[in-house]
Order: structure tokens, then C-alpha cells, then sequence
């Protein structure tokens, strides 16, 4: 019972976390999250679907990490980011397949949304303490080999991708700034709602 209540919050959490992710791709004239914009330009440029890149960008990570850290691949990761890259691309393709924002008070809030969406769904899925997605645990791979903090290995980890998208002229704008400093907190937000969900159902059950 307890493995099927971690794999609800891991589900759960994943399916939320990358409508929220959709949402920002939506409105990426105003700028998207480093990753993001990195697999919406190579989706632009040499076809594909997000979804299909966000799980190419995994797989290439999992040897990156290994590489990093000096230990065998984490192949379990990339379970986690085939699901991520599945929803990524049934979101985009179902409910956001003709979804247009115009004004740009609406986009701001749309991107807004799907920040605080992004951070509720990732506090919900990291709860599951199932296998993280590679970019995650990219930064912890930078972390350990640099020997710095979460902030700088974080920081390292998004202009690992940023430069790239930046070359091929992604959707890098304001909002990349936005999301890059926001959804740290967001997640941090209801992180502690979450933790003490599981931990009474862990309980309970």
C-alpha cells in the first residue's frame, strides 16, 4: 500500500508538473525556462516533438551525470523522463493544441500560473522519493563534482542549457529570467504541505 501511494504522488505530481510546463511553452514569445526553450528550438529546427527532446536531453544527462560523478549510469532516471516527456507531449497535443493567448497581461498571468503549477506538482512527485528526472539530478552531479552549493550547481545546470538555445534563438526572453528565480520558491511553497501529507498516510496505511 505504501509503494501505491508513493507511485500516486509520483504520477499525480508528474502529470500536474508538466501541465504547468505546458502552459509556460504556450507563451514562450515571453520566454521559457532554460530546458524548455532548448527543446522547443530543436523541435523548431529539427523536428521532433518536445516531449521526444525532453527525453533525448535525459538520456544524454544520464551519461553526463555518470560521467560527473564517476559511478554507473542511473538508468532508473530515465523511466522518470520518458513519463515526463509522454505528458509533456499528450498536454501539448490534446489540451493546448490550439490554445492562443493575446494580450500580453494574459500571458504574464498564464506564465505566473504555470509557475506555481510547476512547483506544486514537482512538491507533490519528489515526495514519491522515486527516481528524479536527470536534469535534477544533473544538478546534484555538479554539485558533488564542483563541490559547490545547490544554488550555483542549479545556476551552472540552467546556462549548461540556456547557451545552446540562446545560439539557435530559442524562446529566451524575461520570462526565462522569471522562471529560472521563481520556481525554486514555488516548489518550496508546498513542499512542506506535501512532506506531511505522505508522512501521515505513510502512517496511516
Amino acid at each position: 500500500m505504501k509503494f501505491f501511494i508513493r507511485f500516486l504522488f509520483f504520477i499525480i505530481g508528474l502529470t500536474i508538473m508538466t501541465f504547468g510546463v505546458c502552459m509556460t511553452i504556450k507563451v514562450a514569445d515571453i520566454g521559457v525556462g532554460a530546458w524548455d526553450a532548448l527543446n522547443v528550438v530543436l523541435t523548431e529546427r529539427v523536428g521532433l516533438s518536445v516531449g521526444k527532446w525532453v527525453m533525448i536531453d535525459g538520456a544524454i544527462l544520464i551519461f553526463v551525470n555518470a560521467l560527473l560523478v564517476k559511478r554507473r549510469p542511473d538508468f532508473l532516471s530515465f523511466l522518470t523522463i520518458i513519463v515526463i516527456g509522454s505528458l509533456v507531449d499528450f498536454w501539448l497535443m490534446t489540451v493546448f493544441d490550439r490554445f492562443t493567448v493575446n494580450p500580453f497581461i494574459a500571458k504574464l498571468g498564464m506564465l505566473l500560473a504555470g509557475i506555481l503549477i510547476i512547483g506544486f506538482g514537482a512538491s507533490i512527485y519528489l515526495q514519491a522519493k522515486f527516481p528524479q528526472s536527470p536534469i535534477d539530478n544533473f544538478m546534484l552531479a555538479i554539485k558533488e563534482r564542483f563541490n559547490v552549493n545547490l544554488m550555483m550547481a542549479k545556476t551552472i545546470g540552467e546556462i549548461t542549457a540556456f547557451i545552446p538555445a540562446f545560439i539557435l534563438k530559442g524562446p529566451i526572453s524575461y520570462g526565462t529570467i522569471i522562471i529560472t528565480f521563481t520556481v525554486g520558491p514555488a516548489i518550496q511553497l508546498f513542499y512542506p504541505y506535501f512532506e506531511k501529507l505522505m508522512h501521515r498516510l505513510q502512517l496511516k496505511y
